[in-house]
């Protein structure tokens, strides 16, 4: 519909004014740009510990003169310069993995303040704010002389440096239904780069404490997204602040040279009944049977998701050859299939494809215990191939949830999802110690949660084109007709 129709109808559709700005011009490339970073730097953060705290072995040189067979009194490091050298972790491999496991137990936490943070405040103060006391607390860690206060600084970087959760939602929120997904492609190269680039510091910088210097320092730089970086409209819109989102929307326009209509000021409508106090918001939310059997849904989704993904990135270090080559080849893997999943999900919605994807990665995870050892470039490729899986329904379960619920609370129950669902990260920094039992024995359980994943996704409805719901109402009838459904805001 054209922009002057809307306009003469009484009303302005925000999806058909964002759809008036192509997402190749300037205004959104430096969104996509800023958002960019911001991914990039998540996925560094996230998966770090995996070099930082990695596994070193150790000698014991001097036992207990009373304790001969126990107790050992001094060990000798092949490294050390390492995390586990200079920390004293020696018999104590517990330690070592709790670094990863207590990232994601309070990123999990995290979340659950970072969400409604975005939702009260706006999704560019919370991308600023995590990403600025995300680069303090992780650059202070690089400083730490004892185990247990780098262990409180990685409690408060996760706690608080969350940045994927806002940038994310302002992505979604920042243009029109048509370009979403190749707007989301553009920005979420950045997960890609931000693991290369991870693979590739680590490989150059062997000290662990230079290496958390490198990754982190950049992030003060978030603090300049106040003067680059602009609000998402539709939030602003929700919010009652019209003026400002209009503002916005008349200055992309001169940026991308975009006629706009002169009473849009006067034309674009808000509806802020359902905005406020936030335990309020989500109890309407929540009200509605439909949207509680799809926050079921998604918290599976995410269960699986962070559990299977992170799981066979942590493992991939674990394969044969170098592991900073293979960490990078993980990474770079997920490149091609960001393209290859954005074509399927254009023409082929999206219920099918994460069935599909699910499926797919349980078959892999299932049969690569099984191969033949004397086959390593067969294994790598199998395993390989189902990291490909799990990144795709990782990325279509981001998407999928935030356009199952509606905008004042989009940023909340997204959060939520992800949050209860970071169980899976936390869980998955320890199936390395079920090798001891059997190699293939992390495989069969990255099988089986895929497998659960993919089963559940049966009880949600198919969308594509649906305009991004505003209201409860509005949610609960996506999905249900082949038309669009028009969003008023």
């Amino acid at each position: 519909m054209a922009l002057e129709k809307l306009i003469d109808s009484g009303k302005s559709d925000i999806d058909d004014i964002l759809d008036k700005f192509s997402i190749y011009n300037s205004f959104h490339l430096k969104i996509a740009a800023l958002i960019f970073l911001g991914f990039a730097t998540n996925t560094a953060y996230s998966s770090n510990f995996i070099f930082i705290a990695e596994e070193v072995n150790y000698t014991c040189v001097k036992y207990s003169p009373h304790n001969s067979t126990e107790g050992c009194i001094e060990w000798v490091y092949d490294d050390p310069s390492s995390f586990v050298a200079e920390f004293q972790l020696a018999g104590q491999e517990w330690k070592r993995t709790l670094v990863g496991t207590i990232h994601s137990l309070v990123y999990m936490i995290g979340l659950l303040i970072v969400g409604p943070l975005s939702d009260r405040f706006g999704r560019k103060n919370a991308f600023i704010i995590t990403g600025v006391f995300g680069g303090i607390f992780g650059l202070a860690r690089s400083f730490s002389h004892s185990y247990w206060s780098y262990i409180a600084l990685e409690f408060l970087e996760a706690f608080i440096g969350d940045t994927c959760s806002p940038a994310y939602v302002l992505m979604m929120e920042i243009v029109s239904t048509k370009q979403r997904l190749k707007f989301i492609l553009m920005c979420t190269i950045g997960y890609t780069f931000g693991g290369f680039a991870l693979a590739i510091a680590a490989g150059s910088i062997p000290y662990w404490r230079t290496l958390l210097q490198a990754i982190y320092t950049p992030a003060l730089l978030f603090y300049f997204y106040k003067y680059f970086l602009d609000e998402s409209p539709r939030w602003l819109l929700i919010q009652g602040r019209k003026e400002d989102a209009v503002k916005i929307l008349e200055r992309a326009a001169k940026e991308n040279r975009v006629k706009l209509d002169k009473n849009i000021n006067e034309k674009l409508s808000c509806d802020t009944e359902e905005s406020g106090d936030f335990l309020k918001i989500i109890k309407i939310t929540f009200k509605s049977k439909t949207l509680c059997v799809r926050f079921f849904v998604c918290l599976i989704w995410w269960t699986a998701s962070t559990f299977v993904h992170y799981g066979l990135t942590i493992n991939s270090v674990s394969l044969q050859g170098n592991k900073y080559v293979n960490f990078a080849l993980i990474s770079v893997f997920d490149l091609p299939g960001l393209f290859v999943i954005t074509l399927i999900l254009i023409y082929c919605k999206r219920k099918v494809p994460l069935i599909f994807c699910f499926f797919a990665a349980a078959t892999l995870c299932f049969t690569q215990p099984f191969l033949p050892k004397g086959l390593p470039w067969l294994s790598i490729t199998v395993f390989m191939a189902g990291k490909l899986m799990s990144s795709f329904y990782f990325n279509i379960t981001y998407l999928y949830t935030s356009e199952l619920f509606p905008t004042y609370t989009r940023n909340s129950i997204q959060a939520l999802c992800s949050s209860l669902g970071r169980i899976g990260s936390i869980v998955s920094p320890q199936t390395p110690l079920l090798i001891q039992y059997w190699s293939g024995l992390p495989s069969l359980v990255f099988g089986l949660v895929s497998l659960i994943g993919g089963i559940v996704t049966f009880l949600v409805p198919d969308i594509s084109s649906d305009s991004l719901p505003d209201t409860a109402s509005e949610a609960e009838q996506i999905g249900k007709s082949k038309n669009n459904c028009k969003l008023y805001c």
